[in-house]
């Protein structure tokens, strides 16, 4: 039986079609077997299917004679932390993130939180379970409750990102979109009081509540801010900050309400840890570049850049042993936070930055007039091969050069584009960016969906 919700670095699909409680037990299964594991962190979001495929994760894993480190109701990065910390063989949390309702996944590590290879990791997951041909270990594994334990780890570590001592009174709305973020966000709060911290928090649509009253959280998408925007300017804060479901994402708005491109504050938080650490390295995604590429140089950092996903940022981060990486997707990086991405360090580190240099707004206003950018515009195309083919024909004569690490980037001179397509539906992604001039970045757009249009 073929697997339909293995993905290029996770797994995702449909409940009931692609994944189920069966599914999940197999996946369960061959992970154990896969990597010899006799020990597993296992996690889940706040969905309504998580529980019971979490359970089925676990029968898996114990009929293989692994013991499961059971951290209940978890974000992602917790999973990642957790698997460090205990010194377990791998960590698997179920979550399906931002997909729809109908949905669920599982994100996974192998020992020391790196991601699976490709090949040998995920790949080999999939064909067990396809085969589905286990048989009980003799010795089967049992389940230990380490919720309380992983937690006061992790929140001890992600409370050594920020200099307490620099923090200035400040009030910051929170949403959590009725994600997995809120118990844990309050357990961050509850030791950063104690320890002195002078922040003061409103927080919107907190208690985890899977059936999502107020929609999917993801503010990626701009539907989605407006509550957020509304909620900052209402309570009068310096800034807000709002999660995807398991908050391994965080997202800004500035004192206005206004949303921050997730490419400034890569380059705000790249310029804030060269400070700390000159000479350091930085790891950018290959859509948008120009503004963190001027902000490492000028810095005496060192950009590198890698493939889009967390799988390829993560070990482009162990290979280069870089302090800190960042896609404009939201997700951020850290060396010190066992190479892996995490929702909670970067709202410490902006209340860092703005207790020492002022508003939010005041820090990127100069590198968006520098580098103006698109965001990232999605086109749902019959033949996405041939549209980017069209593309390519188009604009290669008078590119000055064309980068194909992931998908096409072209340099234009003062404008550039990326464009991507994705792994798993008929979308084409277009980012565009310019040398301080917002018009050329519309007159790109244009040009670039022209052609792209047919």
């Amino acid at each position: 039986m073929a697997l339909t919700c293995f993905k290029a670095y996770d797994i995702r699909g449909r409940l009931g079609s692609d994944l189920d409680e069966n599914i999940a037990y197999r996946i369960g299964a061959a992970f154990a077997v896969t990597l010899e594991a006799k020990t597993v962190v296992l996690g889940r979001d706040v969905r309504a299917s998580s529980e019971e495929l979490a359970n089925s994760v676990a029968q898996g894993l114990i009929d293989q004679g692994c013991d499961v480190l059971d951290l209940g109701l978890s974000g992602t990065e917790e999973m990642y932390f957790a698997t460090t910390h205990f010194g377990a063989d791998g960590g698997i949390c179920v979550t399906a993130s931002h997909n729809p309702m109908d949905y669920n996944g599982m994100k996974m590590v192998r020992a020391g939180s790196a991601p699976l290879d490709a090949g040998t990791g995920l790949a080999r997951i999939k064909e067990l379970a396809e085969e589905n041909a286990f048989e009980k270990s003799a010795t089967l594994g049992k389940v230990r409750n380490t919720a309380e334990e992983a937690r006061a780890a992790y929140v001890e570590r992600i409370c050594q990102f920020v200099d307490i001592a620099a923090l200035k009174p400040l009030k910051i709305l929170v949403n959590a979109g009725h994600g997995t973020a809120g118990p844990t966000f309050d357990a961050i709060v509850e030791r950063l009081s104690e320890l002195g911290a002078p922040l003061v928090f409103k927080r919107l649509f907190h208690e985890p509540d899977g059936t999502f009253p107020q929609g999917i959280p993801n503010p990626l998408l701009p539907e989605n801010r407006p509550a957020t925007a509304y909620a900052v300017r209402a309570s009068d804060a310096d800034f807000g900050v709002a999660w995807d479901g398991d908050f391994d994402r965080c997202f800004f708005f500035d004192h206005t309400g206004a949303f921050i491109d997730g490419e400034y504050v890569v380059g705000l938080l790249a310029e804030a840890f060269l400070a700390k650490e000159p000479g350091a390295t930085i790891i950018h995604d290959p859509r948008i570049i120009w503004n963190t590429q001027d902000l490492v140089t000028k810095a005496g950092g060192r950009a590198v850049q890698t493939r889009t996903g967390h799988a390829f940022v993560k070990q482009a981060m162990r290979d280069e042993n870089a302090v800190y990486g960042g896609e404009m997707s939201a997700h951020h990086y850290f060396r010190d936070f066992v190479y892996c991405d995490s929702g909670m360090i970067p709202w410490l580190l902006v209340a860092e930055l703005v207790s020492r240099h002022g508003p939010l707004a005041d820090l990127v206003a100069d590198r968006r007039a520098s580098f103006p950018s698109s965001g990232e515009i999605n086109f749902t195309l019959e033949d996405p091969r041939d549209a980017i083919a069209r593309v390519r024909a188009e604009f290669q004569p008078e590119a000055i050069s064309i980068d194909e690490m992931d998908g096409l980037g072209f340099n234009m001179g003062e404008w550039r584009f990326n464009l991507r397509s994705s792994n798993t539906e008929p979308v084409v992604r277009l980012n565009v960016e310019a040398r301080g001039d917002a018009a050329l970045v519309a007159r790109g757009v244009e040009r670039v969906k022209r052609v792209l249009l047919g």
